[in-house]
């Protein structure tokens, strides 16, 4: 019987692509302390567009940061999930591959062959999905979400394949020493903040989810469908 699941996905605005669905977070309380006024965020009359935001932030760090130089964040597919619990502790962000290893799209697992779905936003084909889980992801103090997201950026592959970097040995995820790869993306982060990049780049993220929200009365994110492995034969 055939998957139910399209082999590919047609995000944008042409006549065969589908919208990408955004979700408009709120918050029903005002924020504990109001959102400093000198970060500018952006037009206050509209949501924030958490994941445009998200793109340009990370295209500002490939730009600029030498170890990550290889990533496109135009063919970066941002986006947001809810966090389950109110909970600094859990799940900040995930990088799914959209690709298996050296940049494959078909996979053989005993008799049979899957290809992971494909994403094409407005024609360019996308070749990895990043989430950030809200609000937890916005709760964080500014060192830690700079952190998160450069610990998310380094599993992308230094070939840019669609598939993930491994380091040797058993941890091939963050190596043999989490807190030593952990120390290396705040050093990471720390030299890229030190080349002084454009404030209004990060001004979203001095920010907590309630302010934010609260500032925008908003705040708009993708929630993408987690990318599924379809069969392409039967098995014998």
């Amino acid at each position: 019987m055939p998957s139910s699941f399209p082999l590919i996905y047609r995000w944008g605005t042409g006549p065969d692509c589908q919208s990408l669905k955004r979700r408009c977070l709120t918050v029903e309380h005002e924020p504990v302390v109001t959102a400093p006024p000198w970060r500018d965020t952006g037009p206050i009359d509209r949501p924030f567009d958490f994941c445009t935001a998200m793109t340009a932030l990370i295209g500002a760090i490939s730009s600029g940061c030498e170890e990550l130089g290889h990533i496109d964040a135009a063919q970066l597919l941002i986006g947001v999930s809810l966090a389950r619990a109110r909970t600094r502790y859990g799940l900040q962000a995930r990088v799914t591959p959209l690709r298996f290893p050296d940049g494959s799209v078909h996979v053989r697992r005993g008799s049979r062959t899957f290809q992971v779905q494909r994403h094409l936003l407005n024609g360019v084909e996308m070749l990895y999905h990043v989430t950030f889980c809200l609000p937890r992801f916005m709760d964080q103090s500014f060192d830690e979400k700079m952190v998160t997201i450069f610990h998310e950026l380094y599993h992308i592959h230094p070939r840019f394949n669609g598939d993930l970097r491994r380091h040797p040995g058993r941890c091939h995820a963050h190596t043999e020493s989490q807190s030593m790869y952990d120390a290396h993306m705040a050093a990471l982060a720390r030299l890229w903040l030190s080349t002084r990049p454009d404030p209004s780049l990060t001004a979203f993220l001095r920010l907590d989810f309630a302010q934010l929200a609260h500032r925008h009365s908003g705040i708009l994110g993708v929630m993408l469908p987690r990318p599924r492995l379809v069969p392409l034969t039967v098995a014998s």
